[in-house]
């Protein structure tokens, strides 16, 4: 028997892509082409989380693009017409880290990066959506639960303290100010030093 030759795949898509986008293009099957890259991504994310929970201690990584080529398929289907294709990828990217730390709670780095998307990926529906430039209280309040996880399911006791400060900044910053870009450097500079800080206190 002969092996599979993965050209025929590739062609057999190609031939599918462009008769998806004759049939946009001469409207008698409007987004068609969506359909076509959301399957085209779908079946990356596939194959992705296939080898992803059929291996979670060799092949943890592959939780991160398969959920990122999800978030994307979803946003090329229908969120990105609903201003929510931000935070499909964003939130779908999140959740890929979400999903390293619950195969192996040896790597809790996972949720820092987790938690900030996920964050970045709502700020990003609420400005697309509500048309909110003043997000930066949910992004402070994104950062701290993000922190507070870590502190929770980690056991990492120094995250304690960036999670209350950046909690408070939360909570002071749901007054209006000129927009989340403002917030990005200040939310830096104090992670940086807090966490210099709390690593230096708790080594003692």
């Amino acid at each position: 028997m002969k092996r599979f030759d993965y050209r025929i795949l590739l062609g057999s898509l190609l031939v599918l892509g462009g008769v998806l986008l004759l049939l946009d293009r001469t409207g008698i099957l409007e987004g068609a082409t969506r359909f076509f890259w959301a399957g085209l991504f779908g079946l990356g994310a596939g194959i992705f989380l296939y080898m992803f929970f059929t291996n979670l201690r060799s092949k943890w990584w592959a939780a991160i693009p398969g959920f990122a080529l999800a978030g994307i398929a979803a946003s090329s289907l229908l969120l990105d017409q609903l201003g929510l294709g931000g935070l499909a990828f964003l939130g779908g990217l999140g959740l890929g880290f979400y999903a390293v730390y619950f195969s192996g709670r040896d790597r809790w780095w996972a949720l820092i990066p987790g938690g900030v998307l996920v964050t970045l990926g709502a700020v990003s529906a609420i400005s697309d959506t509500y048309h909110v430039l003043d997000s930066g209280g949910v992004f402070f309040l994104g950062l701290g639960l993000t922190f507070l996880l870590v502190g929770l399911l980690a056991g990492m006791r120094w995250a304690y303290i960036p999670a209350g400060v950046l909690l408070v900044l939360g909570l002071l910053a749901g007054v209006p100010f000129e927009g989340i870009g403002e917030y990005v450097w200040i939310g830096a500079l104090l992670l940086g030093g807090l966490a210099m800080i709390a690593a230096a206190l708790w080594k003692k």
